[in-house]
């Protein structure tokens, strides 16, 4: 067995060798004097520690193993509240994630079987597709346990150390599905208290699995007058520093952290030891995800930014106030080539490029007649944001006004308008659906309209066949 330990972070909960000077995750000095953890505990670097290693986990390293009606097979993890195993309930025939207190850890917390029982309680109301769900709470001879989930797949954390940046749309898609879980805890009232990708478990289907709810690694400050806090420093909202009670927006914060870290591989705000990471927490000041990842939409990035706005009262509410915005990304995320791909490629009448920030869709029309028709996103905000489809007419000349409202009345999909077009004032017909849920079929059956009754109307108003 080798006797070179390894250390949990105190700012971020990776695990690394004692023998670096500081965390290779976010360069946290591997000693820090003014913060110390009850949960950064030693381990050595091989699993098979006998009984009397000198080590805090060596009365719960249980492979092969029975505790109650589990039987521990293989370890998957361990962090600062406890240790996790393959198990199988033999009651129930079916394998499990097993979760383990050690007594000797219970011993120097009073309040560590606490919080252990309120993350079992806690996520037991939890029934969600984002959220790895608890079977069971119990107590077997001195151990504690919660029976969880088998989730196959691995976290969040792992995906990014090996990948680092992992994209816009992937991000925000990863993004969604926490959201909308914490989205559900916090209708219940229940807030998480930790969230980081170390506690998000991704399927092997690529779908985000929220864990841990209700644990909090606790960490002394001597710079906050021996004030105890809870939580990961580097996701943990500016007014937990301040010692208030953690809230859904504290929750937004942290998944803003870790979307921040999806989309560029750094955390937003840094320092060289706990304390120079909370002032930089609560000054506010971070590099945007735009300069740190040159093209990351904008929209994107406004949304980070008010996932992690100092001020709670500025961030959105919860997880459905987050969700929403966020689904509106995700919906902009999808660039119009592949909506125009998904509504159009089957269709041998219809052609499309893109053009300056458009799609321009060639229709080939019925009666011999040609029209164009036009996607572009409208400059509102990403919760707000249109898409436009619309197609010329023909020039707006006053004395068509009089027939073209007439003509106005009698259409389905859209509604006559003046557009300047090169700067010369054209009628148009046009559409719009929301950005963030418009689909393929919607869009072909308003292309179609629009392209059609624009026709309609340049043929009625000037018997031309132009645009």
């Amino acid at each position: 067995m080798s006797d070179s330990p390894h250390l949990y972070c105190v700012g971020c909960n990776a695990l690394f060798s004692e023998k670096s000077d500081q965390c290779p995750r976010c360069g946290m000095p591997s000693v820090d004097s003014t913060h110390h953890t009850m949960d950064t505990i030693l381990i050595p670097r091989d699993d098979n520690v006998s009984a009397s290693t000198e080590v805090e986990l060596d009365d719960i390293l249980l492979g092969g193993q029975t505790i109650d009606i589990y039987e521990c097979q293989q370890l998957l993890g361990r962090g600062g509240m406890g240790v996790v195993y393959l198990a199988r309930n033999r009651k129930l025939h079916r394998q499990c994630a097993l979760k383990v207190l050690s007594p000797r850890r219970v011993s120097k917390s009073i309040d560590y079987i606490q919080r252990f029982e309120n993350e079992g309680r806690a996520a037991a109301a939890l029934v969600h597709t984002n959220v790895v769900t608890t079977h069971a709470i119990g107590r077997a001879d001195s151990h504690h346990f919660l029976e969880m989930e088998y989730v196959s797949g691995r976290s969040l954390q792992h995906e990014i150390d090996e990948a680092g940046p992992i994209g816009p749309l992937r991000s925000t898609q990863m993004a969604v599905g926490i959201a909308d879980g914490l989205s559900v805890a916090h209708r219940l009232g229940i807030v998480h208290r930790d969230l980081k990708p170390d506690n998000v478990l991704v399927t092997p289907a690529g779908y985000p699995k929220i864990a841990d709810f209700g644990l909090a690694k606790q960490i002394h400050s001597s710079q906050l007058g021996g004030t105890k806090l809870a939580g990961t420093p580097h996701f943990m909202a500016p007014e937990l520093f301040d010692g208030e009670e953690a809230t859904p927006a504290s929750d937004v914060f942290a998944l803003g952290v870790c979307y921040y870290l999806m989309l560029t591989g750094r955390f937003p705000f840094e320092g060289e030891s706990v304390s120079a990471l909370m002032a930089s927490i609560l000054t506010g000041e971070y590099l945007s995800v735009r300069r740190r990842t040159p093209g990351i939409p904008l929209d994107v990035a406004e949304c980070v930014s008010l996932m992690l706005a100092p001020n709670p009262e500025n961030r959105p509410r919860d997880g459905a106030a987050i969700s929403q915005l966020l689904q509106a990304v995700l919906g902009s995320s999808r660039d119009l080539d592949t909506l125009a791909y998904e509504a159009f490629n089957d269709i041998p009448s219809v052609t499309f490029e893109s053009v300056n920030r458009a799609v321009q869709i060639q229709l080939r029309l019925p009666n011999g007649r040609r029209q164009t028709v036009y996607l572009q996103n409208s400059d509102h905000r990403a919760g707000d944001r249109l898409l436009n489809i619309y197609s010329v007419c023909c020039e707006a000349r006053p004395d068509f006004y009089e027939n073209a409202l007439r003509l106005n009345a009698v259409v389905l999909h859209g509604g006559l308008s003046i557009k300047d077009i090169d700067s010369q004032p054209c009628f148009v017909m046009v559409d719009t659906f929301p950005r963030a849920t418009v689909s393929a079929e919607e869009i072909r059956r308003s292309v179609m309209e629009v392209g059609s009754r624009a026709d309609e109307i340049e043929r009625l108003l000037t018997g031309c066949d132009v645009n």
